[in-house]
């Protein structure tokens, strides 16, 4: 036995090591046997979960917005490019009409492309006229008019009312703006502030005049204290004026005596069901059909009340004016919902002042 440690040198083992580890060497030692490229990693704390690696990622560039929805869709994969091809944005395919209607794709997403602009485009009619149904409805709103001016005053504040609100709503939602409760309500609740001036008036045309004053200028203020975009609010202005403005313009059949509703009314039903029935590649064949009928009911009404065969004016000059409106309901593509609400009331909203202007005329 001696004092002596044992200085054996110390031979590398290449052989199975049952514990997985390598001899260690000292801090300030150099080990200068065998070293495992894998030892290290034994004694490093390992991460199991995903990282956010991204050496092996491509950029992904902006695709641009699907034609029908403008959302981006998701990425696909890019076919090869050849080596010739230069890096960068690449121009669309030739032939590639959707392509061309969009910009470069941004954080806040590009405009959608609406219907009337790609018609406009194809050079296609933004004109989609609103159908049989529609045209239904207001002939039955008509026809309630007219018999309710037929039954007294308060008889017609009820479809009075109806009009008028579809009228608010309608226009709203034909100027792409919904939902809009409170443009809505605004034009709604002059209309109504309307038909209580004229009831307490004893039905003076001044009423609707001072109401729309009113209504005008509590537009600006409420608008003025808006914290939207500068062109926002002036759209949203007029909006809200030309919605109040027709509700309460509807309520000229409140003013008008109360043949002259029924004459007009039933000459606004006459005329819009003609122009749905008789359709024709060419508009101005189709207004006169619808004309010359209302004139026809407007003078067939008439003998039934104190105005006469003079009914076929008041008939026509009333349902050219709901043509008129029924026209305006047609434009920029229009939806189902505008159709029925817009497409509906607006005829007959149109057609109020006629009603009211030539009933005096005429009486």
């Amino acid at each position: 036995m001696t004092d002596q440690p044992n200085q054996q040198p110390h031979q590398p083992y290449d052989g199975y090591d049952p514990y997985g580890q390598q001899p260690q060497a000292w801090p300030g030692q150099g080990y200068q046997g065998h070293e495992d490229p894998h030892a290290a990693q034994q004694y490093t704390q390992q991460w199991q979960g995903q990282t956010w690696e991204t050496q092996n990622h491509q950029p992904v560039a902006p695709q641009a917005p699907d034609p029908e929805t403008a959302i981006l869709t998701p990425q696909s994969p890019r076919p090869a490019q050849s080596p010739r091809t230069p890096q960068g944005p690449t121009a669309p395919a030739a032939g590639d009409a959707s392509a061309a209607g969009y910009g470069p794709a941004t954080v806040g997403g590009n405009a959608r492309l609406t219907d009337a602009q790609r018609a406009r485009a194809e050079g296609r009619s933004p004109i989609i006229e609103p159908g049989m149904q529609p045209a239904a409805l207001t002939a039955l709103l008509g026809l309630l008019l007219a018999g309710a001016a037929a039954v007294g005053t308060y008889a017609l504040l009820v479809p009075l009312v109806v009009l008028q609100a579809v009228t608010a709503a309608g226009w709203f939602r034909l100027n792409g703006m919904w939902p809009a409760r409170q443009g809505i309500a605004l034009g709604f609740a002059g209309a109504l502030a309307a038909d209580a001036a004229l009831l307490v008036s004893d039905r003076s045309p001044s009423a609707i005049l001072g109401t729309l004053g009113v209504w005008v200028l509590l537009a600006l203020v409420l608008q003025l204290r808006s914290h939207a975009d500068p062109d926002e609010r002036m759209y949203g202005l007029m909006a809200t004026v030309a919605a109040s403005a027709l509700a309460i313009a509807a309520g000229g059949y409140l003013a008008a005596a109360a043949d002259a509703v029924t004459v007009g009314a039933v000459a606004v039903a006459v005329a819009v069901l003609a122009r749905a029935i008789v359709p024709s590649p060419r508009t101005t064949v189709s207004v006169v059909v619808a004309l010359l009928a209302a004139s026809g009911a407007g003078s067939a009404v008439g003998t039934l009340t104190d105005l006469g065969t003079q009914g076929a004016f008041l008939g026509a000059g009333a349902a050219a004016c709901a043509l008129i409106g029924h026209r305006v309901a047609s434009y920029d593509y229009p939806s189902r919902f505008v159709h029925f609400t817009a497409g509906v009331a607006l005829p007959l909203a149109a057609a109020a002042p006629a009603v009211y202007v030539l009933g005096r005329a005429l009486a």
